[in-house]
């Protein structure tokens, strides 16, 4: 991650949720969030809550809203943090630190722009700090490609998609490419052995040019215009089917993939399959390059609860109140993967973050005693964590400094474990959540009880 910027003007004292940036009429040039500047420290916590102002974006329409029941509700209408005082107050050892924190310290170490809970399909536990509301999109980053996964796999129930299939039979394009030999189950799981480095801080990573050309940063010359441009350029550097490893290009090629199968462009995919199935309240949004193109690995922007019902449908095994929306058999795929999935990944770098992990289907897996969890992440530190055996979902939205933070990422899992932990077994009654709370003041409070002292 490229270091912070030191202009004075953008070092100010944070007096706000944003500090100065973007603050003024118009803000000052140092203050202002830009394509060069909008990933990085401090100007990236405003820009992942207003993206569609430095990016272009798709809308990705919401239906008729689903309301997910609150238990333990405030006047508000959202979860009361009461609902977890045990997991906020009892601490535990953490790799932030060593001495034992809680589930609050945790949080407000790692840069959580919003945090929800939901036990048993019910909100327990809610909040927004720094700027964020209940209907703020924010960026998700990669988890996105969790979302663009469970597209393929309806995709794939339909018919209208053949996980079997080699790459070039759905986008031809790719004949000469580092893809010419993968199948689309290898994009799925980023065993497609195509040559590209996901080192964020590398200026010449591949991720980094391949940001230039979908219009994440400006280009410089000779890079290609546009995302799809940009694939069929990369080389191949192993065969497909080998060694799990991370590549965003893999989902991008996706996307593209279930847009030739369905004839339809990945927003409108998201909207009618998963979205307004799964009772969002919210439009989300992705984000496109200069010819239009999604930018299906990491664009995604949506609001928390909206997140939370995504991680809910994955937890009912693809299902949203009564409705099928992801097949079952897909996610039942996805948490018991066929033979040497997990051994791709068991000799990688991710193993000793994730132990006895694998990815499948653009989901991430660990194994705990109780059994698999399955997650759904990106980077600065966006989260879906689903654990089954107690019937609990956090989601986490965060802005962290670097991209990429195992310590951050570790003490987050830890807390998650603790919130699972701590929750009861035997679920009170609980109310449909109501509409979200307009008075400025009741955000306010809510920051203040999540995290102390922020």
């Amino acid at each position: 991650m490229p270091a912070m910027h030191q202009d004075s003007a953008a070092s100010a004292a944070l007096d706000g949720p944003f500090g100065d940036v973007m603050s003024g009429f118009p803000a000052a040039p140092a203050l202002q969030v830009n394509l060069s500047n909008w990933q990085q420290p401090p100007y990236l916590r405003w820009a992942f809550q207003h993206l569609r102002e430095v990016i272009p974006t798709h809308p990705i329409r919401a239906g008729a809203p689903r309301a997910l029941p609150v238990r333990g509700a405030s006047a508000a209408g959202t979860g009361d943090v009461d609902g977890i005082a045990v997991a906020l107050t009892d601490p535990f050892s953490s790799a932030l630190s060593s001495e034992p924190m809680t589930v609050a310290g945790v949080l407000a170490a790692t840069y959580t722009d919003a945090v929800l809970v939901l036990r048993d399909g019910a909100i327990v536990a809610e909040g927004y700090f720094d700027g964020m509301t209940e209907s703020t999109r924010h960026l998700v980053m990669s988890v996105s490609k969790s979302i663009v996964g469970s597209v393929a796999g309806v995709l794939a129930d339909r018919g209208e998609l053949d996980v079997h299939a080699a790459v070039t039979h759905y986008v031809p394009e790719m004949a000469e490419s580092g893809y010419r030999d993968a199948t689309v189950r290898d994009v799925l799981d980023m065993r497609t052995g195509v040559a590209f480095r996901e080192t964020y801080t590398a200026a010449d990573a591949e991720v980094r040019i391949m940001e230039r050309s979908m219009g994440w940063a400006p280009r410089n010359p000779g890079d290609p215009y546009g995302a799809y441009a940009y694939l069929t350029t990369i080389g191949q550097s192993e065969a497909p089917g080998g060694e799990f490893v991370y590549r965003s290009c893999d989902t991008d090629m996706l996307g593209w993939i279930c847009e030739r199968a369905a004839g339809v462009r990945m927003a409108d995919l998201i909207s009618t399959l998963i979205w307004q199935p799964m009772g969002a309240e919210f439009d989300a949004e992705i984000t496109c390059d200069p010819v239009g193109s999604a930018i299906h690995d990491g664009g995604v922007c949506t609001t928390l609860r909206d997140l939370g019902k995504f991680g809910q449908l994955l937890l009912d095994n693809g299902t949203a109140g009564e409705l099928r929306v992801v097949p079952d058999g897909w996610i039942a795929d996805a948490f018991a993967p066929d033979p040497g999935v997990r051994e791709a990944f068991a000799q990688t770098d991710n193993e000793p973050v994730l132990p006895g992990g694998w990815y499948r289907n653009q989901f991430w897996f660990y194994r705990r005693e109780s059994g698999p969890v399955l997650l759904c992440l990106g980077i600065h530190g966006q989260m879906v964590y689903v654990d089954r055996p107690t019937r609990t979902v956090v989601v986490k939205m965060s802005s962290w400094p670097d991209a990429q933070n195992a310590t951050f990422l570790a003490a987050t899992l830890r807390a998650c474990e603790a919130i699972a932990a701590a929750l009861p077994s035997e679920p009170e009654p609980a109310q449909a959540a109501g509409p979200p709370a307009a008075d400025p003041q009741q955000h306010k409070s809510k920051r203040r009880s999540w995290l102390p002292g922020r």
